[in-house]
């Protein structure tokens, strides 16, 4: 499996590579994989720490995982995938955080996993 990142505007790049495009963000994404909107806007105005935030989201990963596990399994079989969000590129953001659970999970899986980095 290859996981990537992509910036929202940029999902045309990851079409043109045919890679799939999957929003994970809390405005118009899966809600699976979003966070929350009380979190988006603390780490905006600077009321949540990166350090909150990124627990804050893992936290609500472990819950949609253990709720929603039909949406990430659909994921974990992709060959290929770009998750998306607002954010620009090299900046803080869930996507990345996302990434890296895939990745343990495929590894602990014994699924050979590839950071396919950013689209751009």
């Amino acid at each position: 499996m290859i996981i990537h990142t992509v910036q929202m505007a940029k999902w045309r790049k990851a079409k043109e590579r045919n890679i799939p495009f999957l929003d994970t963000t809390v405005k118009s994404g899966n809600d699976a994989f979003a966070p929350a909107w009380d979190m988006v806007m603390g780490i905006k105005q600077g009321r949540l720490s990166e350090d909150a935030y990124r627990q804050q989201y893992i936290d609500m990963m472990r819950e949609s995982w253990a709720y929603r596990r039909l949406e990430w399994e659909k994921v974990l079989q992709m060959d290929q995938v770009a998750l998306a969000c607002y954010c620009s590129a090299g900046k803080f953001c869930h996507r990345h955080i996302l990434k890296e659970i895939l990745m343990k999970i495929q590894q602990q899986r014994g699924v050979e996993v590839v950071d396919g980095g950013e689209v751009e």
